[in-house]
């Protein structure tokens, strides 16, 4: 998920990195999934059980692959409205790895995050990173960029230019005045007139709901009888909900770097908000530990500088080559997209020793980075989408009380981020108001999910993870002990052995893991 600003129904994305621990697996005990095999798993091409007539033409279409950059890409016609099947019509596209080593259990479904990350570019540019060898000798891995992202019927709103002025320009007036949060609000009311005018009549129908929907499709068309699952971040709550929705139709899930589907969109900005903070002091004390650290003193000592640092570019903003300003708003983007992963600190203290020393140039990098920004270019659509998904999702029931006693809660406890987090909510303006429902997700009678936490997650916090495996009737959960954003691949081999043992035999351990 990404970070949001505290006030807007926003959710997480996955930034690559992997992070380099290697922990010996001990003392985990497993049991084979009643019902499921460890071998091939028999499959219908494409499997139309149970499917109504309307729903026929969808669940019984044959997919036409073709060869794609070494991959098999294909494209998977959906409704546009699940409950009105006849009222139109998108496009899914999906990618595929044949499992190497020649005969697949099944489809391994991908997705990574945001809400508005691709599947599609996960599978093709870091297959490695998404999934490890073994899960690719076992699986047909397969990634899809679901409704409103990537290569799908995509959420389409502002060109380059507009995108900078939206993402980057820093408002007229102080920080928080009346003319501040008035700039603010015509920026986002703009950016959702641009959307709808621009997206093709999808915007309504970009939910969370739909778009498990959508997976379900997916299962069936690739042949599979139940769906194997392997989602990070926000994609843990689109694996929840599928689970919610097709109980019976859960084969192998697991839902690492867990969202709390039963809280609100406030209370999503402020753990998290507090979540980086807690992140952002682990990076200092290892920073000051070392020799190249811009940084002197305490802990407490180097945060109140960087709290000096945001402090100084708000009142003073950085000019760039390219004649943007580093503002605190970008620097902060630029500190929260290296605290995904413990192997982008390097990153963060080059940013942040540039910023101290009037360079804005590694941290416009990293905001960069955490946008899709490339060469002055955005290269994929997954800050529109991300507000699309969460514009739906999200309901709009909070009162003055409860923001006030959140901000309070993040001037705590996260006093190097609280200034930043404030402003008008982008969901305000949205052309169509929120569907979704927030509530905890139990799936009655799915086999067993696997969670996968990790105890210093920034963005998905790990108590979320700890809130989803307790909700779940079947949810067993792994605790990564660590930190950066998700758990699973990042070279602990205790969370590696029990997710692929699940995966491909369908192992399930015995009881709760946690791994060192």
């Amino acid at each position: 998920m990404k970070h949001p600003l505290r006030r807007a129904r926003r959710g997480l994305a996955v930034v690559a990195g992997l992070v380099a621990a290697s922990i010996a697996l001990s003392g985990c005990i497993y049991t084979l999934i009643p019902g499921q095999r460890s071998g091939p798993i028999a499959t219908a091409t494409p499997d139309t059980a149970g499917v109504s007539a309307d729903l026929l033409p969808y669940y019984g279409q044959s997919l036409e692959w073709s060869a794609c950059d070494g991959f098999e890409c294909a494209t998977v016609i959906a409704p546009l409205d699940w409950a009105e099947p006849a009222a139109g019509e998108i496009e899914l596209a999906i990618i595929r790895q044949p499992a190497t080593d020649g005969t697949a259990i099944g489809s391994l479904l991908i997705n990574p995050g945001g809400p508005g990350a691709s599947g599609v570019s996960l599978v093709r540019d870091s297959i490695g990173f998404a999934v490890g060898t073994p899960l690719q000798e076992a699986y047909d891995v397969v990634g899809f960029d679901p409704r409103g992202v990537g290569d799908s019927t995509a959420v389409t709103c502002f060109d380059a230019a507009e995108m900078d002025a939206y993402l980057y320009d820093i408002p007229p007036g102080t920080r928080g005045s009346a003319e501040w949060d008035a700039a603010l609000e015509e920026r986002h009311r703009h950016f959702a007139e641009a959307c709808q005018a621009n997206s093709a009549g999808i915007l309504e129908y970009v939910t969370t709901d739909n778009s498990a929907r959508d997976m379900d499709l997916l299962r069936a068309v690739l042949g599979d009888a139940k769906l194997n699952y392997l989602g990070y971040s926000y994609g843990t709550f689109l694996g929840a909900t599928y689970a919610e929705l097709f109980p019976d139709r859960v084969g192998r899930l697991v839902l690492d770097g867990a969202v709390d589907p039963s809280i609100s969109g406030l209370d999503v900005g402020t753990i998290q908000a507090i979540g980086f903070e807690s992140a952002l002091r682990a990076y200092m004390a290892d920073c000051l530990a070392g020799s190249d650290c811009p940084f002197r003193g305490s802990v407490d000592e180097a945060m109140a500088d960087v709290g000096a640092l945001l402090a100084s570019v708000d009142r003073s903003p950085l000019p760039a080559a390219d004649d943007r300003l580093l503002g605190a708003d970008a620097l902060m983007t630029a500190i929260v997209a290296a605290l995904y992963s413990q192997d982008n600190w390097p990153y963060l203290t080059s940013a942040l020793e540039g910023a101290l020393q009037g360079d804005p140039e590694t941290a416009f990098f990293l905001a960069d980075f955490y946008n899709g920004r490339e060469g002055g270019i955005y290269v994929d659509n997954s800050s529109e989408a991300f507000r699309a998904y969460n514009c739906m999702d999200y309901p709009a029931d909070t009162t003055a009380e409860d923001e006030a006693a959140a901000d309070a809660l993040i001037a705590e406890r996260a006093p190097t981020i609280a200034p930043y987090g404030l402003g008008p909510d982008s969901c305000d303006s949205w052309p169509f108001p929120p569907t979704g429902v927030r509530g905890p997700i139990a799936a009655e009678g799915a086999d067993p999910i696997l969670v996968v936490g990790t105890t210093n997650d920034p963005a998905t916090p790990y108590e979320w993870s700890v809130a989803l495996a307790g909700q779940l009737a079947s949810g067993v959960l792994i605790t990564r002990v660590g930190e950066g954003h998700t758990g699973y691949n990042k070279g602990n081999a205790c969370v590696d052995t029990a997710v692929e043992r699940y995966l491909i035999d369908g192992e399930v351990p015995a009881g709760d893991i946690r791994c060192e």
